[in-house]
């Protein structure tokens, strides 16, 4: 454990993973901002944390326009990524495998869905096409269609990056800019009134404080209860497997999105494929035990018979990650909490986080120093809609 170098904060920050490092680096990017900013992270080896899990994955393919504008930042952030880093020689460059998102619809209904979305996405500048099940054919023969009616698919600016060398100069510019991060536990806080006054380390250590963020992942809840808040967030399971196919495909494959919620990948000179359990409940945070019989029953089949070339494929690695899934509407819950205002979640990404951590890290710097979003008006997501029962309709979620 770690004790902080100083008593009081401008801003402490808990957790370190994705979240936390984007909003601390953005911090440090808000003019006329010169606070002193604390970031606690249980775990610097971030093993369990959602981030080390993430396929590293952006899409434009959203139904809420709000949605849409957060990845398109996202992609301007990832295709300029040394710039918005300081220009710094030392920074690379991030690449943007563009192989795009392949959304099957098996139904005339789910076919219209996409249409809409389709529209929507093309109203804001995206290029995504609907695709009837001849282009489809056409552009990728590898894939058995019988039951698809048609299907969205862009090829710019969505695909896989990474991720990882992101999030890690977060944090390595967060820290040269004067962040300070430290190993070591919120326990508890002291909340008078309508504020959080400070904040308990593990150690024993009380560290006052102007504004908490709360950037804990899936365990979110603990942390905003800790300041007599809540919050709908819960750890679920998501399983990753990577396999090598004995009669690889002559193209990249597309990140497809089948209809029975089973999701592959190229992923190099491998593919990679995904989903979340048949049943999906909220699981312990330590719960990392892996179902061996998903890759059995539901996955190996559905690969199988969507691309017939995949009929003889060998799982070469294999995890299972922690989603921090908001139980209320599946996406992003931001901003102060009303009945606490120096409280500011950031939390709740159900799968979206990684994509749209430079633009909600951003959104939550601007709410910290300026009370108010400047860049891209984030509002819809208000952490405080849950409690007033008012969803954010989104209906690509996967």
């Amino acid at each position: 454990m770690q004790a902080p170098v100083h008593t009081s904060y401008d801003v402490v920050i808990v957790g370190g993973a994705i979240y936390g490092s984007s909003v601390a680096w953005w911090l440090t990017q808000m003019s006329g901002f010169d606070g002193k900013v604390l970031v606690v992270e249980r775990d610097p080896t971030y093993e369990f944390a959602s981030t080390s899990h993430t396929n590293s994955c952006i899409r434009q393919q959203f139904s809420n326009a709000t949605n849409i504008s957060v990845s398109q930042f996202g992609a301007k952030f990832i295709r300029n990524f040394r710039e918005f880093m300081g220009g710094s020689e030392e920074v690379p460059h991030l690449s943007l495998q563009s192989y795009g998102y392949m959304y099957l619809a098996d139904t005339p209904e789910f076919a219209e869905t996409l249409k809409e979305a389709q529209a929507v996405q093309q109203s804001l500048g995206a290029a995504t096409r609907h695709m009837s099940r001849d282009e489809i054919a056409a552009e990728y023969p590898f894939y058995q269609l019988d039951d698809i009616v048609g299907a969205n698919h862009n090829l710019v600016d969505e695909g896989y990056f990474d991720g990882g060398t992101m999030f890690d100069w977060f944090k390595r510019a967060a820290r040269a800019n004067g962040v300070e991060y430290i190993h070591n536990t919120v326990t508890a806080m002291t909340r008078v009134g309508d504020a959080v006054q400070s904040v308990t380390l593990a150690d024993g250590t009380v560290v006052a404080c102007g504004t908490v963020v709360n950037a804990s992942g899936p365990s979110a809840v603990e942390t905003a209860r800790m300041a007599g808040l809540d919050i709908p967030v819960a750890p679920r399971k998501r399983y990753t497997f990577i396999f090598d196919a004995a009669q690889p495909l002559d193209r990249d494959l597309p990140l497809t999105i089948d209809p029975s919620g089973v999701h592959m990948r190229s992923e190099g000179k491998y593919y990679l494929a995904g989903c979340p359990p048949d049943e999906d409940p909220d699981v312990a945070y330590d719960d990392f035990a892996f179902d061996h019989s998903l890759w059995e029953n539901k996955v190996w089949p559905t690969i199988a018979t969507r691309i017939p070339q995949f009929e003889a494929i060998k799982v070469i690695n294999e995890w299972v990650g922690h989603y921090a899934f908001n139980t209320f509407d599946q996406n992003a819950l931001l901003g102060r909490a009303q009945d606490c205002p120096n409280f500011i979640f950031v939390n709740g990404f159900s799968g979206h986080g990684l994509q749209q951590s430079p633009a909600m890290g951003r959104g939550i710097a601007e709410l910290i120093a300026y009370n108010e979003y400047r860049s891209l008006d984030l509002s819809a997501f208000d952490v405080n809609r849950a409690a007033r029962g008012e969803r954010f309709l989104e209906k690509a979620v996967i």
